[in-house]
């Protein structure tokens, strides 16, 4: 079958009557031409194929068969989806774009948005009816120029009422208005008697191309005498590496012995940035094992046999060339929620083995797999891309497992300290009194009463319902860029 799937492209497309798509140039291309490039994808690089049996070797037993089975899918969308593997429970996260210029900026850093993050709740009461809690409002964004802070509440847009059923068309349009409102406890624990209040003021938001950059927040503290550096970091983006960089620079000219890494809302993203950071908060282990990848069957047994090397990733002491400003600590202080995923799972799980974690938070979101851009190429890179269309794939093509093989965490990591934001009293980011940081600072201070002070106060019983980071097409990416053995994959296809 693998010398069979090499000759399709070539003597079955020409016949197909399905659906075509035009590209840019209004070039017609058949969707079956598009399923050839995302069956033969999936079958190479596809985490789960063995799970999978329409991605089975031996599937096809001839040319005709297989171009029937491509032409039964009149949309490249949906072959992909019959492809995946246990969409609602395993594989959440690999998905298929029309349009992979977008894609790349979107991996660069750059999408549209109004700088506004948010969490929705279900109001006191009600099953039905919703409230926004802004947790971060993004610099130098549209939201922040607007005057909106973390914090505040709303419970309209466009002056209608936010519900379940609703909420995904009203924040939907590129501009919109917020109706802010005033939620109210009576001063009790229970929430049945609270009450949220129109407030008569609103903020208009315009979503535009903005270009976030991950380092969100950075300041030192001092704690016995001892400097700790604090950075809240909101996604692994290689564009920023280099500032990154620069920020540990900072922190070793001011002596740093402590780091407080706030990864709170940070949905993940670059490997390699997850492996400079990890690097820049040790130093000491240079080259030593930082994780390990399990592939595919086929894949692996490929990798294990000619290069197993490429299995592994590792600490290192440099970015491209440039010497990292790194801290060599033996202990971390890691802020993770429930918004924190992938990339950020993958600091904490792989600098456990070899350095102190103290993970304060909450259960993170339990991401260990990663993905890369498969393009429609003979071997699936950029270079060679089918000039026709301009549809590409990001399916999960690894799972990723720590030094002494610790993956698979459905349910998320563990906090250490287990402490969950207080949404109606959030504070302020960075600031010494604001509730994880606060925690942190403590434990370092090895004040039992401190923390423990706070770790009583009260957490309001509000039901969450949505993060906003979901609503991002491809939030909680853990994404790498390998170049792989073109020899390996054309074996391979």
């Amino acid at each position: 079958m693998k010398t069979l799937k090499a000759l399709i492209l070539l003597c079955a497309i020409s016949v197909f009557t399905t659906s075509c798509y035009e590209d840019k140039d209004d070039t017609q291309v058949s969707a079956s031409e598009i399923n050839d490039f995302v069956w033969k994808g999936m079958n190479v690089f596809y985490l789960y194929k063995d799970n999978i049996p329409d991605l089975a070797n031996n599937r096809f037993t001839s040319n005709k068969t297989y171009a029937e089975y491509l032409r039964s899918f009149s949309k490249p969308e949906d072959l992909f989806e019959s492809l995946i593997y246990e969409r609602e429970s395993i594989d959440k996260y690999s998905w298929i774009v029309d349009d992979y210029i977008a894609l790349e900026q979107l991996f660069s850093g750059v999408s549209t948005s109004n700088g506004m993050e948010f969490r929705l709740f279900l109001q006191p009461n009600s099953s039905t009816n919703l409230i926004g809690i802004v947790r971060l409002v993004l610099n130098g964004s549209d939201a922040e120029s607007k005057g909106l802070k973390r914090g505040d509440v709303f419970n309209a847009i466009n002056g209608t009422p936010l519900t379940t059923s609703n909420y995904t068309s009203l924040i939907a349009p590129s501009s919109y208005t917020i109706n802010l409102a005033t939620y109210n406890t009576n001063g009790t624990p229970e929430n049945t008697d609270d009450t949220v209040v129109s407030n008569n003021t609103s903020i208009t938001l315009n979503k535009v191309q903005y270009a976030e950059n991950p380092i969100y927040k950075t300041k030192i503290f001092t704690v016995k005498g001892e400097n700790v550096g604090y950075l809240m970091y909101n996604g692994f983006t290689a564009n920023y590496d280099t500032q990154l960089n620069a920020v540990f620079a900072n922190f070793k000219a001011n002596n740093v012995k402590h780091l407080i890494l706030d990864l709170r809302y940070n949905p993940g993203g670059s490997v390699n940035s997850a492996i400079i950071l990890s690097s820049m908060i040790t130093g000491q282990f240079n080259g030593e094992i930082f994780s390990t990848e399990q592939w595919n069957t086929e894949f692996q047994q490929a990798f294990e046999n000619e290069n197993p090397e490429l299995l592994i990733n590792r600490f290192t002491n440099n970015n491209k060339g440039a010497a990292l400003n790194s801290l060599n600590l033996n202990k971390v202080y890691v802020l993770a929620t429930n918004a924190s995923a992938s990339a950020s799972e993958l600091i904490i799980n792989s600098l456990d083995p070899y350095i102190n974690v103290v993970h304060i938070g909450d259960f993170t979101t339990g991401k260990y797999q990663a993905s890369t851009t498969l393009y429609d190429s003979d071997d699936f890179g950029r270079d060679g891309a089918n000039p026709n269309h301009a549809y590409a794939m990001q399916p999960l093509i690894f799972k990723s497992l720590n030094k002494v093989g610790n993956t698979d965490y459905f349910n998320g990591l563990t906090p250490d300290i287990e402490l969950k934001e207080s949404y109606l009293n959030l504070g302020i980011i960075g600031d010494e009194n604001e509730k994880l940081l606060a925690a942190a600072l403590a434990t370092i201070d090895g004040s039992i009463s401190k923390l423990s002070a706070i770790k009583s106060k009260q957490v309001e019983t509000i039901k969450a319902f949505k993060d906003s980071n979901s609503f991002e097409p491809h939030a909680n990416e853990m994404h790498i860029y390998k170049k792989l053995p073109n020899e390996l994959i054309k074996r391979l296809k």
